[in-house]
Order: structure tokens, then C-alpha cells, then sequence
């Protein structure tokens, strides 16, 4: 990602630096755990007090900056008037809980690291209370996924791409929260129907797509089945099929786009690894996600 301004930092016993809280794309860095830690900023320009933050998450052997290349987030942030951050992980990955990364090996506290990002760039962006989400792709969504497990006051909604959840991973959040994923049935990393994967730090087990919706719905208390329809045709070789919960607890939403035919991929997205499969142009992840954040805030 092309960087249009450098940020200003200043010291800080507790985070190193703290990015200036203006229009742009910035870079910064804070220590946290003993490590010091990475992550891009973009803020859309001509905001006085944005829409709310969202948290995109890389995934395995990528980064913050591919990631921004690989979703264009920050088309959609600026049209909804989000802040995005894009973090980097340690060993770029991410310890989503599954045991199957360096950084969970290790006892990487990503989970408080993520959320400590969060108040920094709250507070300096004037973010409003409840107004806080996550997307990822991969490595990144599984850890989006646990993000709405392990801190649901903070995440009001997540949007897991090509991921679920690690099928040991404790899942009880403290109160309701939204989940909108994106998965693909022909997914050759991640498989649809959950089991056995083995991805670059190694194999885990995973819950499958609909299982992980309906464990959301469960906590959510959604009242019925989900309401299933077709999104209209790319003619991409993919087609689009939704399942809605919608009404309820707290007014969250918890959505499955099961995309028939999909690989691993951000749907119109530019991911390239080889053998990934079919990307579909259906419906934007980045667009699609950013548009439900907007509705499902607190």
C-alpha cells in the first residue's frame, strides 16, 4: 500500500509510539507483552468524527500492507467513513487458539494486543463507544472469530473470510455480538465442512461453516431458522447462497454467505495464491462486511 503521510510519533513508557489521529495512511508501532508491534492505519479524509474502527486481519505469510492491497478496505472505509488498522502478527500469523501458529505456540497474547490497538486508536480517533469490528482473512479470520469469543464488550461484530473457529477453541461471549462470514465450498485450505486442515504453522481441527453460525446463533438467541436466498449470478463459475438471522438479541445478525463453488479467497478481493480457487465477484467482502458493521454497532 502506497503510504501518503508519515505519522508523527511520540514516546511512551506503556506503547512506544502513538500514530497522529489525521486523514491519511500512516504506520505505527507500539510494544506490547515484550514485543514491539507493528500495524497501518488508514483514516478517511474529510471526517470529522468517523463512523467507527475496524480491525483487518492478514493472513498466515502475509501482512498488515498485503492486506490492505488484497481487500481494498480502505475503498469501503471511506465510503462509510470507518477507520481501518491493518496489524501485523508475530511470524505473520496470528495465535487464534488453534495451536497451529508460532505465535499461539509461544503464548502470543494477541487477543489483549488487538485490544489494547483498539483503545489506543479509540481514543485517538474519537471513536464512538460500540462502534468497534473485525474482518480477517484465513489465520486473520479465525482470529477475528475468537476476537468475538474472548472480547465481545469490545467487537460488536466480526466477518471471519475463509475461517471459522478452532473446534477446541472456548467460545462464550460476554453478550450478544453480530457475525457476517464468507465461506467458500470448494475452499481447498479451510474445508466448508469443517475437520481437519493443516494450514502453514501446521494441522488443526475446525468447526464447520454452518456449525459456526449456528453456535452464533445459539448465543445470540436468534428466535428462528435462518431465512435462505440466492445473490444474482457473476457468472463467475460461483454462485451465492445467504443464510439470515436476523432479530436477534440486542438487535445483532448473524449471516452465512456460502459461496457454491469458492476457493480460498476475499470475494473481489486480489488474492493470488496458486491453487486457491475460484474468487467470487457476487458480492465484495470489503463492501459487504463494512455495510453490516454500519448496522450492527452499539
Amino acid at each position: 500500500m502506497r503510504l501518503t503521510a508519515i505519522a508523527s510519533v511520540i514516546g511512551c513508557a506503556l506503547f512506544g509510539f502513538v500514530a497522529t489521529a489525521s486523514a491519511g495512511d500512516f504506520r505505527g508501532d507500539m510494544s506490547f507483552g515484550g514485543l514491539q508491534r507493528t500495524y497501518l492505519v488508514h483514516a478517511p479524509s474529510g471526517v470529522d468524527r468517523p463512523a467507527g474502527l475496524v480491525i483487518n486481519l492478514h493472513g498466515a505469510g502475509s501482512d498488515g500492507g498485503a492486506q490492505a492491497a488484497t481487500t481494498n478496505y480502505g475503498a469501503a472505509a471511506d465510503a462509510l467513513g470507518f477507520v481501518v488498522a491493518y496489524p501485523d502478527g508475530i511470524d505473520q500469523s496470528w495465535a487464534d487458539g488453534r495451536g497451529a501458529s508460532i505465535p499461539d505456540r509461544q503464548g502470543v497474547d494477541d487477543v489483549g494486543f488487538l485490544t489494547a490497538l483498539v483503545d489506543r486508536l479509540v481514543r485517538d480517533y474519537g471513536i464512538p463507544p460500540g462502534r468497534v469490528f473485525a474482518t480477517g482473512m484465513s489465520a486473520g479470520g479465525f482470529m477475528a472469530t475468537r476476537l468475538a469469543c474472548d472480547r465481545a464488550d469490545v467487537f460488536s461484530a466480526v466477518a471471519p473470510v475463509a475461517a471459522t473457529l478452532g473446534s477446541g477453541v472456548a467460545c462464550n461471549p460476554a453478550r450478544p455480538v453480530s457475525v457476517l462470514a464468507f465461506n467458500g465450498t470448494a475452499d481447498p485450505v479451510v474445508p466448508f465442512a469443517g475437520g481437519g486442515m493443516v494450514g502453514r504453522g501446521g494441522p488443526s481441527d475446525i468447526l464447520a461453516a454452518p456449525a459456526l453460525s449456528a453456535r452464533f446463533r445459539d448465543v445470540d438467541r436468534c428466535a428462528s431458522a435462518p431465512v435462505e436466498d440466492e445473490l444474482p449470478s457473476a457468472g463467475d463459475g460461483t454462485s451465492v447462497r445467504r443464510f439470515s438471522a436476523v432479530g436477534c438479541a440486542d438487535g445483532t445478525a448473524v449471516v452465512l454467505l456460502q459461496i457454491n463453488g469458492g476457493g480460498h479467497t476475499w470475494p473481489t478481493g486480489n488474492f493470488t495464491l496458486p491453487g486457491a480457487g475460484l474468487t467470487t465477484t457476487a458480492t465484495n467482502a470489503s463492501l459487504a462486511s463494512a455495510q453490516f458493521f454500519a448496522a450492527h454497532g452499539r
